[in-house]
């Protein structure tokens, strides 16, 4: 598989799934949004293993791959699914335009990959100014709004140490025994809160809802979390965790025209901060290493000249 056209693929997956997460909760509650979405996932994964021969390792890191996976899939999707009740389905992905910021730290501490520079804090910076702003915003909807805020920066730092772990782990194994494995962890988890909280079964399930959850149980779990891991084992952790700087503009454009969401001009100030602050995070140190070996290139050109021999020398 081509490592680009998997990386478009995550960035396409991932700007319509906060919209689809948004509709798979409609008039059935959140809870049966998701966990129908990961039982539809975790059947599809497994006829996909089937189908692919590729099994399902089970050696001591590839359980522990499932586990880290598996936990992280359950904590970040669960607090998501709950906030999306609060907050318009574009905020989310904005929000988790920080999980490269989060991922950022992680991976200097576990991974020993060098993001705490002048460039990465510099662009952590702005990433918090532009999530104070989104704050604003959210203050404006009312106090729930801030409680769905909060559900996804949640759901931000628990993907970003699943992402950080798997990494570490580093187990090497297919993408789809990745997500497969996720599955099998996570999805005993959700129907054990399902029963728990004590949610209904809907009578029925209204048609854009029920294409929701399809369109996320199939696409956004089977297919989506294949090509992230895929992506995941072929590059690095911080650069994987940058499709959430295209993602945030698609998908609050896709939430403004297909669901009605507002987006307050803070919302946009918030977007810009975090999407600029991604940038010169992940950019910063390679401009500015640009930017002084062309400073030497023309020193030592300078040098050269003046110690160039004239005509009359010669």
């Amino acid at each position: 598989m081509s490592v680009p056209a998997a990386y478009i693929g995550v960035i396409i997956i991932w700007s319509t799934t906060p919209l689809a997460i948004k509709w798979s909760g409609h008039e059935v509650g959140f809870l049966f949004g998701v966990t129908g979405r990961m039982v539809l996932g975790v059947v599809v994964s497994l006829v996909v293993t089937r189908v692919l021969g590729t099994g399902l390792p089970w050696r001591r890191e590839a359980r522990w791959t499932y586990l880290a996976a598996g936990l992280g899939l359950f904590l970040a999707m669960l607090s998501v699914y709950w906030s999306s009740q609060f907050i318009p389905s574009g905020w989310i992905s904005v929000i988790f335009g920080l999980a490269p910021l989060a991922t950022g730290v992680m991976a200097a501490v576990w991974l020993g990959e060098n993001a705490l520079t002048l460039a990465g804090i510099s662009g952590m910076t702005l990433g918090l100014a532009g999530l104070a702003f989104i704050f604003v915003g959210g203050r404006a909807l009312g106090p729930e709004a801030v409680y769905g805020i909060v559900g996804v920066l949640f759901s931000v730092l628990a993907h970003s140490a699943s992402t950080v772990a798997v990494k570490r782990i580093g187990a090497g194994l297919p993408a789809v025994a990745i997500t497969t494995g996720a599955l099998l962890v996570a999805v005993p988890l959700y129907l054990a809160v399902f029963v728990i909280a004590g949610a209904p079964l809907p009578s029925t399930v209204p048609v854009r809802t029920a294409f929701a959850i399809a369109y996320l149980g199939v696409v956004g779990s089977a297919l989506g979390f294949v090509l992230y891991f895929y992506v995941l084992r072929h590059m690095e952790a911080t650069r994987v965790s940058l499709i959430a700087l295209v993602t945030p503009v698609i998908a609050l454009l896709l939430g403004n025209i297909f669901n009605g969401e507002p987006i307050p001009p803070q919302i946009w100030g918030g977007t810009v901060a975090i999407v600029l602050g991604l940038v010169l995070y992940q950019y910063g140190p390679w401009l500015a290493a640009r930017i002084t070996r062309r400073r030497l290139e023309a020193s030592q050109a300078d040098i050269d000249e003046q110690t160039k021999p004239s005509a009359q020398e010669i």
